[in-house]
């Protein structure tokens, strides 16, 4: 039961793609009776499993997981519905006394999730439609050439090939004049609705890199082309924004013929690395984070266990 003016605890578990944050949160979750929220952008969409490395059956059945399998891969879903929705699970998890455990490697739900999200103004549709036959006529590295002009942070932080994305910045800034940047600036994340523990996993670079190579390695193994495939023969367009993500525009490139099967590997395992790097680089910029390698579980625990204390 929270005390009057007391802010609810949440536990965050951040770090880089590979680095092993599902496996490290369902243990020490499962000593604190607590729950998982999932913070990866990817995991809320249903049927991509395998290379969102969602959690397997037999892990969320050892501890409740949220904010995954939530939207179709085809339905919209930014950061200002992840943090709308995953408040309201972590505000209900609190009252019934359940300690949330935010677990993931999306930096920006994150951030949404603990100190709110500007809402952005509705977009002129027309500017949506030129900006889209723009990218279908030059290609999305085109625009993102155009956003490094205009908006050279929310560019750089953009994967090139991050069509829907890029598109949005930039009809934002046609639409209203400001970039994504400045709003953010504006907003400047000011709310402080929840006591907060943060923890970081990371480790080794080069062993950080071996274990992502690896973990593609399984998710090939796993079935990952069959997958996708099956994702095609579903109607699910390879331009949407959900198949326009690492691993799934890799795969779909494979499958219709745009790059040879080695040479889709090399990339894919390249890109999740540069990804690693790119998350980390975002979470170095947060001086609350407590970094820790994934196998130091007791440090761990004895810090929460003093959190919640």
């Amino acid at each position: 039961m929270l005390h009057q003016n007391e802010k609810p605890k949440v536990i965050i578990i951040c770090g880089p793609t590979g680095i092993g944050k599902t496996s490290t949160a369902i243990e020490i979750a499962e000593k604190f009776k607590g729950e998982i929220i999932g913070a990866d952008s990817m995991q809320i969409y249903r049927y991509m499993d395998i290379g969102t490395a969602k959690p397997a059956a037999e892990q969320r059945a050892r501890v409740t997981h949220h904010m995954i399998d939530i939207v179709d891969p085809d339905e919209h879903f930014d950061a200002v519905k992840y943090a709308t929705l995953g408040r309201e699970k972590m505000l209900q998890l609190h009252s019934n006394g359940i300690c949330p455990f935010v677990v993931g490697g999306t930096g920006l739900y994150i951030k949404a999730l603990l100190h709110g999200m500007f809402e952005s103004q509705p977009i002129d549709p027309q500017i949506r439609k030129r900006l889209n036959e723009k990218a279908a006529a030059h290609g999305s590295d085109f625009l993102h050439q155009r956003l490094r002009q205009l908006d050279p942070e929310t560019a750089k932080r953009l994967h090139p090939n991050d069509t829907y994305r890029i598109i949005r910045a930039l009809e934002t800034i046609e639409a209203t004049g400001k970039s994504i940047s400045e709003y953010h600036h504006a907003h400047r994340f000011s709310e402080e609705p929840f006591d907060v523990l943060k923890l970081g996993l990371n480790m080794d670079k080069a062993k950080l890199y071996q274990r992502i190579n690896q973990r593609v390695n399984v998710m090939i193994a796993a079935g990952f082309v069959d997958e996708v495939k099956k994702l095609l023969s579903m109607g699910y367009s390879s331009d949407l924004k959900s198949m326009q993500s690492i691993g799934y525009r890799h795969m779909v490139d494979y499958i219709e013929g745009r790059l040879r099967w080695q040479e889709c590997l090399e990339t894919l395992k390249r890109d999740h690395r540069r990804y690693a790097k790119r998350q980390l680089t975002w979470f170095g910029t947060d001086d609350e984070i407590i970094w820790k390698e994934p196998g130091h579980l007791d440090e761990m625990t004895k810090l929460i266990e003093e959190f919640l204390r």
